[in-house]
């Protein structure tokens, strides 16, 4: 009974996986490109799904009480469901079908879509480009400023200027403070910005995640604390949903927490040995990839019907994980400490497992500092990383390859900053200069 058991599992894993349009497409191939052919290519399916269904129902309702048994009831019952209504249609189509479109032309006419990764099609054309800084725009800071964050329309910069957030309006490239928040009792290291509401969200090494909300007089005030962390928030990353916060701390967690009237932890993951300094979620929202001191990535993914998140795996470094960041849904950059290069991890398209497929060349320099997260703007295909005393600007052309455009040197490795949702701003502070600096986008 266990053998059947175990059997049954390995066959519901491999059917689960079954895909209608890559099994037409591989006979397709391998054989004359006629409608003949194809008309019986269809039929061979048809028959493989009807002999799985009928082989599997009488079997399955045995095991009615396991966990897998409703899954793999709907796969079978939409086996047949294709059958049944491509028999309907399946004359009319066929002959409609050009020879020199192949398979393209019946994925269309027969509405079969496999799920994609969410991938943004640039119509653009990419030139070189480069950030210049804007000389009159800046302006004299003497407290260490940890965090800069810009809200969704570039028009509010906030800043965490040791235990003050400094929010400025900004103005095509220009900055004015208007208010003062001293409501964290120790360094603000993580900023982040809502997009759908007029709110923001500080991480601090006091412990705390503070929530803020502008009120009708346009001034800012804290909604809520959130208090759960043992050691300093290092790195925070907000769903689109703006319903999730996720933070990484020096305590070694990562923590989960979600908003039904207000915000609470809803779960804390403990995988990790040594402090957390990088966090980044994908763009479907479902992984989260974590790195820090004790050099391991975490792919942490989110479960579906409990909403809990697990880890799926753990990769090795040879080196700290200092930042991270998701490009899309199956690939990441990784920064580890004093090294000359990025890590660029893709998916494996046979285990679906995370692996290194190349490095970045950028420019480094010592890297004491892990704040000043990378950051990765989609409309211009940038990659913004600081590593060491560099701040690096990288193109991700349309062949899917990288390459490191302008390094900026600040001859410190105390630098910290952000970017403008749009890629238009790039805004950093070190101890150099002293200064708040805006530098602007300028296409070659």
């Amino acid at each position: 009974m266990m053998d059947w058991i175990q059997n049954l599992k390995q066959q519901g894993s491999q059917y689960s996986q079954y895909s209608f349009y890559e099994e037409l497409e591989i006979m397709y191939i391998n054989q004359n490109k006629t409608d003949d052919h194809l008309q019986i290519f269809i039929k061979e399916i048809q028959k493989i799904k009807i002999c799985w269904a009928s082989k599997f129902n009488p079997k399955l309702e045995q095991f009615n009480q396991f966990e897998q048994y409703n899954k793999c009831k709907e796969l079978l019952s939409c086996l047949l469901l294709c059958s049944q209504n491509f028999n309907q249609s399946e004359q009319k189509q066929v002959i409609n079908i050009e020879q020199n479109k192949g398979i393209e032309c019946l994925k269309s006419k027969l509405n079969i879509k496999e799920q994609q990764t969410i991938q943004t099609t640039h119509s653009i054309n990419l030139k070189p480009f480069n950030y210049q800084i804007i000389q009159k725009s800046s302006i004299s800071q003497s407290d260490n400023c940890h965090a800069i964050a810009f809200d969704n329309d570039c028009s509010t910069l906030v800043a965490g200027c040791n235990s003050k957030i400094k929010v400025y309006e900004f103005k095509q490239g220009i900055i004015k403070e208007i208010q003062t928040l001293n409501e964290h009792q120790n360094s603000v290291f993580t900023l982040n910005f809502m997009k759908k509401s007029k709110q923001f969200i500080s991480g601090s090494v006091d412990k705390s995640i503070r929530i803020w909300k502008q009120n009708q007089n346009y001034l800012w005030s804290s909604l809520q604390i959130l208090n759960g962390h043992n050691g300093a928030i290092t790195c925070l990353v907000l769903n689109i949903n703006e319903d999730l916060i996720i933070s990484g701390s020096y305590d070694q967690t990562i923590k989960f927490w979600i908003k039904k009237n207000e915000w609470f932890c809803q779960q804390t993951i403990t995988d990790h040995s040594h402090e957390i300094l990088g966090l980044s979620l994908n763009q479907q929202q479902n992984r989260i990839v974590s790195c820090g001191y004790d050099k391991l990535i975490l792919i942490i993914e989110n479960q579906g019907q409990n909403k809990e998140w697990k880890v799926i795996q753990q990769i090795n470094i040879n080196n700290c994980g200092y930042r991270v960041c998701f490009i899309d849904n199956n690939m990441f950059t990784l920064s580890q400490t004093d090294q000359e290069y990025i890590s660029v991890f893709e998916t494996n398209n046979i285990n679906k497992q995370f692996t290194k497929t190349r490095d970045i060349t950028i420019k480094c320099g010592s890297d004491a500092n892990c704040l000043f997260p990378q950051q990765y703007v989609n409309s211009k295909c940038i990659l913004l990383s600081k590593n060491g005393e560099y701040v690096n600007l990288i193109r991700k052309k349309q062949n899917g390859e990288f390459l490191t455009e302008q390094s900026i040197h600040f001859r410190t490795n105390s630098l910290f900053g952000g970017m403008s949702e749009d890629g238009q701003y790039l805004i950093t502070w070190d101890d150099k200069s002293c200064q708040i600096q805006i530098w602007r986008y300028h296409e070659l």
